[in-house]
C-alpha cells in the first residue's frame, strides 16, 4: 500500500501516484492543466508535492505545520467562494491580488488576531513559493492591514504564568497527580524544568539524564552534574541543567511513575498524539484556560523562565513589575531564557518575561553616542542575536 504524504490528511486525499515516479514538479503540474482539473484537487496535488519541505530553508517542516498549512490552503480556496464572493475559486496557479485582498477583508470582518494574520500571509507566501512567484505576496499595508492588525507583540504585555495569575502551583499539580499520575508528573517537569507539553510526554526521565561529562558542553557551562536532554521545536536538542533540588525531586517522581529505564512520560498503552489530548483535557479539567483561569498550560513554562530571569539579576522579570536593570546583566538574562527555552534568538525571551527596562538616568546606553543620541547599532541590538543551544 503506498503511504500517503506526510502533509496529507488521513483518510481525505488519495494516495500518491505512481505515473508521477521520475518527474519534476512542474511536470507533475502540468499533467492536472488548468480550468479542467477541479481546484481543490490541484490544491492536493501541490500539498502533496510540497508541503513537507521547508520554504527557505533545505529541511523539512514538523508535522504540525504540514497540518496547519495544508488544512488553511484547502480552506482558503475553499472560503474563496463561501465567504469572499467569488463565484468559482481561482485554480492556485492563477491566483490574483483581488483574491488576496477579498480574503483579507474576512479575515478583518473576523476580527483575527495578528498572529493568526502573519501565519496566514506566510503559508500563502509558501504557496507562492511553490509556484515560483516569489514576492508575489506583498506586506500587510498593501492589503489595507494596520499595523495593530497585524503586527505581534514579541514582548508580553502581562504575566501569562499559573503563579502570576493567582495558581497554588504545588496545590495544583497535587490535584493533577491524584486525578492522573504520569500527568502530574509531566506537569511538574513543566513547571520545574521548562518543558514543554510535548517535550515533558516525551521525556524519559532515565534515559535522558546524563551526567555533565557526558553532554559535550564546554567546562565553563557548566551550571550541574546532572542535565536533561530533550529535542524542542525545529529539531533542537539542547541539555537543561538539574541544578536545584526542586528539578531533582521532579526527575525522580517522574521516574517513581514510569514502567522502566526507557520509558517516556506518557500511558504506554497510547500514542503521542493520544496523551498530547489526555494532557490538554487534565489542563482544561483542572481550569488551566485563558477564560477560567487568565492562563494555559503554556504557563507553567512562564514560571520556570520567569524564576530564570530573577535568578541571574536578582530583579523580577518585568512583566512581573521588575524594576530597571543593568543592561549587559538584562541581556545576559535574557540569553540564558532564550537558551532554556530552546529558542534561536534572543528576542524570544521577551514572550515570557516582557520588554526591556532601562536603567535609570545617568546609564548611558552603550548604542548610544556621547551626546545620548542613538549611535552605530552592532549586531544584535534588535534582538536578532543567535542564541547557542546548550
Amino acid at each position: 500500500m503506498t503511504s500517503a504524504s506526510p502533509g496529507r490528511l488521513h483518510g481525505q486525499d488519495s494516495p500518491r501516484r505512481q505515473n508521477w515516479a521520475g518527474k519534476s514538479p512542474q511536470q507533475v503540474l502540468d499533467m492536472y492543466p488548468p480550468g479542467r482539473t477541479p481546484v481543490n484537487r490541484v490544491v492536493d496535488v501541490l500539498i502533496e508535492l510540497f508541503n513537507p519541505l521547508h520554504t527557505a530553508l533545505e529541511k523539512t517542516v514538523s508535522h504540525k505545520t504540514r497540518y496547519e498549512r495544508a488544512h488553511f490552503l484547502r480552506r482558503f480556496f475553499r472560503e474563496l467562494h463561501t465567504d469572499a464572493g467569488f463565484k468559482l475559486a481561482p485554480d492556485p496557479r492563477n491566483l490574483g491580488q483581488r483574491h488576496v485582498q477579498a480574503m483579507v477583508k474576512v479575515w478583518q470582518r473576523r476580527k483575527l488576531s495578528p498572529g493568526t494574520i502573519q501565519t496566514y500571509l506566510s503559508f500563502l507566501r509558501g504557496l507562492a513559493m511553490w509556484l515560483n512567484k516569489p514576492g508575489f505576496i506583498r506586506r500587510p499595508e498593501h492589503y489595507g492591514l494596520t499595523p495593530d492588525e497585524y503586527e505581534r507583540h514579541e514582548n508580553a504585555q502581562r504575566d501569562k504564568s499559573w503563579s502570576g495569575n493567582g495558581i497554588d502551583v504545588e496545590a495544583l499539580l497535587a490535584q493533577v497527580s491524584a486525578y492522573d499520575a504520569r500527568i502530574g508528573a509531566s506537569m511538574r517537569l513543566m513547571v520545574k524544568v521548562g518543558l514543554r507539553r510535548k517535550e515533558s510526554v516525551m521525556c524519559r526521565p532515565y534515559a535522558h539524564v546524563h551526567a555533565f561529562e557526558e553532554t559535550g558542553l564546554p567546562d565553563e557551562q557548566r551550571e550541574a552534574d546532572r542535565y536533561l536532554w530533550t529535542k524542542g521545536k525545529g529539531g533542537r536538542a539542547r541539555w537543561l541543567p538539574l541544578a536545584t533540588e526542586e528539578q531533582q525531586s521532579a526527575i525522580a517522581h517522574a521516574r517513581s511513575v514510569v514502567s522502566g529505564h526507557d520509558a517516556h512520560m506518557g500511558a504506554p498503552d497510547r500514542d503521542l498524539k493520544s496523551n498530547l489530548r489526555r494532557l490538554d483535557y487534565a489542563l482544561r479539567k483542572f481550569g488551566l484556560t485563558k477564560r477560567e483561569s487568565g492562563t494555559t498550560g503554556h504557563g507553567a513554562r512562564h514560571d520556570h523562565l520567569q524564576g530564570q530571569y530573577q535568578d541571574t539579576t536578582g530583579t523580577p522579570a518585568p512583566v512581573r513589575g521588575g524594576g530597571p536593570v543593568d543592561q549587559d546583566l538584562d541581556r545576559q538574562a535574557r540569553l540564558r531564557v532564550a537558551r532554556i527555552a530552546g529558542h534561536a534568538r534572543l528576542r524570544s525571551a521577551g514572550a515570557y518575561i516582557g520588554a526591556v527596562r532601562r536603567s535609570p538616568a545617568g546609564s548611558r546606553d552603550p548604542a548610544q553616542g556621547e551626546t545620548g543620541k542613538p549611535g552605530p547599532r552592532s549586531i544584535g541590538d534588535d534582538g536578532d542575536t543567535p542564541v547557542p543551544i546548550a
